[in-house]
């Protein structure tokens, strides 16, 4: 296995994302955290989109402090879940009206298109400020955003 100095963890943040289906939402609520599970899609500058029912808790926080968190897990290649790839995006999450952003939304989660419509459902674009991405025991990297960014558009 390749040291944590020869690994590219840009490279492996971006697969992981890209395969992503699922992650761990956090929002505050009344200066508490608060954790739930998302269904996210990302866009090709790797912001997350998210379709969130108003009658979820956590939407009701972003409406009220849009600042939040997303993890996003990969497999652990062992028994030991701390051996599992992991990516915490922070930013800013705002209600969407883009057609672009419903469109990657359900290219990813195509079975959303039968609540996607319904009136207590929202798109959610979170722009993305910070990464920290930890690819198993011991190998782990604060990212710079813009690279990453950049990276991402800029790989296949």
């Amino acid at each position: 296995m390749a040291t944590a100095q020869e690994r590219d963890f840009y490279q492996e943040a971006i697969l992981l994302l890209r395969a992503a289906k699922s992650a761990t939402l956090a929002t505050c609520q009344d200066n508490m955290p608060f954790a739930a599970l998302a269904t996210p899609a990302f866009l090709p500058d790797l912001s997350a989109v998210l379709l969130l029912s108003t009658l979820s808790g956590h939407t009701r926080q972003l409406k009220a402090n849009p600042f939040c968190a997303l993890l996003v897990m990969g497999p652990a290649p062992d028994a030991n879940p701390q051996t599992a790839p992991r990516l915490c995006l922070s930013g800013h999450a705002e209600i969407s009206t883009d057609a672009a952003v419903r469109a990657a939304f359900l290219a990813v989660h195509p079975y959303a298109a039968m609540y996607a419509d319904f009136t207590d459902f929202s798109f959610w674009h979170v722009h993305v400020t910070g990464a920290h991405y930890v690819g198993g025991f011991a190998a782990a990297a604060t990212l710079d955003v813009e690279k990453l960014r950049a990276r991402s558009l800029n790989s296949p």
